[in-house]
């Protein structure tokens, strides 16, 4: 059927009656995953035959049996003397045998013409064939020439002495790999010993993978406005090609049901299994879901599974294929993908079931879950005194950085309400080993701070900087969870920046200076060519005039908090973590003005009223002072390079 044919062939249900099954049944991760696998199995593997070379990473589909014996023929393992064990019963070191040489040297690749008599010997390397009559191999360390036609050996032999027989590594007729095995580098080599050029394997899943959204632009196509980077669409297709699947990229369309109908049905005709990112939530524009009633039975199977992030997620078998819908948040697709789609995409692959390795960690602050829902927390991996500490990504379900930075991931049960601080939790790794960072730098947020540990990274030093503002760097350092804080707090009571706020065990060390400033857009009457206090005392007469706040903790929060007084004005409980997120709502017009440093602003465009500038120093944790890793950012931070390149982006070394 053609496109125009199918697309008139296409009959939608009506919304109100689709829109009544949303969510009726939330189910459990476990019942969700029992349902969808009871719908796909049992199935038949699909066979093919692969080229050695081609067969890596697949699984057998059959038995492979030994069609010959490895090594196909006696051999010598050193390199030394064919002789008979017999002749050389009274050999020692002071009563040597004499055995004639005879006329041949065997090597690898060239089978005997000799036969080994009594009393004689023939010379072999490691790997030649062992020549009729001998029955064990002298090493030629133990010998000693005695003319150009004799040897003198000087230690007895046993038979069957570094000899690897025929068959002794594989025998003719054994079974060599069993079906379902994963072909790797060994088994390759194994395959390969045998002769064994073409190998049955299960054939690789082709899988269907297609982004959904009106907003989504492709890499390397300019972004307008409103409008992001598919991410999902790569992310998805690398994940199913780690795990056994052939993905196929169909590309990101739009959010209209018909020509999303078409894409389906024509990527389910060519492949084995379909998997869309987005479209499956309760929103105008979410339609997958009500395409998949129309592609085969027996359909939806789960729509609504009591995960976070990932609730979304609807799972689907039609007409015997899979088909997939994951949440459009990169966090919630990935993490559902591997936890629930994974498993089954690994068992269509004929590939055994993935092993996670995890870890023991202790959690640093509460973490708060909601009832009812597992949840999957990501989290990076510090070192502290003598134990791993496992800090919670705090960036949502919407950033793709949560996932590529994080170490692994916690679980909590879906009965909980908080995973208490000071617990030590399992950790499951994305990888199955963990670097744990050379340099961890807990604190507040600055671009700067990038430019003095670059010269760590070209060092081979792994940094791991993690954003929570000033006053939750400090608690950090003090409860040794990090190697230095970087904090820019200013005590009214002496009039002096972070000093006062030391505690024991913390050394300050000083930084760089920075501009804070109010940023607003250029050309806005209501702040241009005011004061700091001026412009403030402007915005908040305005009603309509609203601001971006920081987080709490922040230095920058702090500042904010002394400007403002007792006034809460629109926007105050917006509440981003960092100098950028400020700058970005200010220059999107969802905010009229916030404080940044000047750098930020200036690579935004804005506006800039300077109001104070203030020390970005760090507190050192004094017992790790000497470590190799915070010498070298101590060292970074006052070198000439380091001074400059701060100089340069708007920043005032000390």
């Amino acid at each position: 059927m053609s496109a125009p044919d199918m697309q008139h062939s296409i009959t939608p249900k009506p919304r109100d009656s689709v829109e009544q099954d949303q969510f009726l049944t939330i189910l459990s991760r476990e019942e969700a995953l029992a349902r969808f696998e009871a719908a796909l199995f049992p199935r038949p593997m699909q066979g093919e035959m692969r080229p050695l070379a081609g067969a890596l990473g697949h699984a057998l589909a059959e038995d492979v049996i030994a069609p010959i014996d490895v090594p196909p023929f006696d051999r010598s393992n050193v390199d030394g003397f064919a002789v008979r064990a017999s002749d050389l019963a009274q050999a020692g070191e002071t009563t040597p045998v004499r055995l004639s040489l005879n006329n041949e040297i065997i090597a690898c690749g060239i089978a005997p013409a000799l036969p080994v008599a009594p009393g004689t010997a023939t010379p072999i390397a490691t790997g030649g064939p062992v020549p009729r009559g001998a029955d064990a191999i002298v090493m030629i360390e133990h010998t000693q020439p005695a003319g150009n036609a004799a040897v003198e050996i000087h230690r007895a032999a046993s038979p069957g002495q570094f000899i690897s027989f025929a068959g002794s590594d594989i025998a003719r007729g054994e079974a060599l790999l069993r079906a379902g095995s994963m072909i790797g580098s060994r088994e390759i080599g194994m395959l390969a010993a045998c002769g064994i050029a073409d190998v049955p394997v299960v054939r690789r899943p082709r899988v269907a993978v297609i982004s959904t959204g009106d907003e989504l632009v492709q890499p390397g196509s300019p972004l307008r406005p409103a409008a992001i980077y598919d991410t999902n669409g790569a992310i998805v297709a690398a994940a199913i090609n780690e795990n056994g699947g052939e993905a196929m990229f169909f590309g990101a369309i739009p959010d209209d049901e018909q020509e999303l109908e078409v894409a389906m049905r024509d990527a389910l005709q060519g492949c084995d299994m379909l998997v869309v990112s987005g479209g499956t939530s309760k929103g105008a524009g979410d339609v997958s879901h009500r395409i998949i009633a129309r592609l085969g039975e027996p359909g939806i199977v789960a729509h609504g599974i009591a995960l976070k992030p990932g609730k979304p997620l609807c799972l689907a078998v039609c007409d015997g294929k899979p088909v997939v819908i994951l949440p459009g948040f990169p966090t919630s697709a990935m993490f559902t993908l591997h936890d629930m789609i994974v498993p089954v995409l690994r068992r269509m692959a004929g590939l055994p079931p993935r092993t996670d390795a995890t870890v023991s960690a202790r959690i640093p602050v509460r973490i708060a879950s909601e009832l009812g829902r597992t949840e999957f927390v990501m989290v990076s991996l510090v070192e502290g005194d003598d134990v791993l500490i496992a800090y919670p990504s705090g960036k949502g379900s919407g950033a793709i950085t949560s996932f590529a930075q994080a170490d692994g991931f916690l679980r909590i049960d879906a009965l909980a309400d908080q995973m208490p601080a000071g617990m030590q939790a399992e950790v499951t790794l994305f990888t199955p080993h963990v670097r744990t960072p050379d340099l961890v730098i807990i604190g507040s947020h600055c671009t700067g701070l990038d430019l003095v540990t670059a010269p760590l990274a070209r060092a081979g030093l792994s940094v791991r900087s993690i954003s929570v503002g000033s006053l939750g760097g400090l608690a950090a350092a003090r409860r040794g969870e990090c190697d230095l804080a970087p904090i820019h707090l200013f005590d009214e009571a002496s009039e002096r920046w972070n000093e006062p706020f030391m505690l024991a065990g913390l050394e300050l060390v000083p930084g760089y200076r920075r501009m804070q400033g109010v940023v607003f857009r250029a050309g806005d009457r209501r702040f241009e060519g005011l004061s700091a206090e001026h412009a403030v005392r402007a915005a908040l007469a305005d009603p309509e005039c609203i601001m971006v706040n920081r987080n709490q903790g922040a230095g920058t929060r702090i500042l904010i908090d002394r400007l403002l007084g007792t006034a809460r004005p629109e926007g105050y409980w917006n509440q981003p973590r960092s100098h950028n997120a400020v700058a970005a709502a200010v220059a999107q017009h969802r905010a009229d003005w916030g404080v940044a440093i000047a750098p930020v602003a200036d690579a935004a465009g804005l506006g800039f009223i300077p109001l104070a500038e203030e020390h970005y120093d760090f507190a050192v944790v004094a017992a790790r002072k000497e470590r190799p890793a915070v010498q070298a950012f101590l060292e970074s931070l006052t070198s000439t390079e380091t001074r400059a390149a701060l100089q340069r982006a708007g920043f005032r070394p000390v």
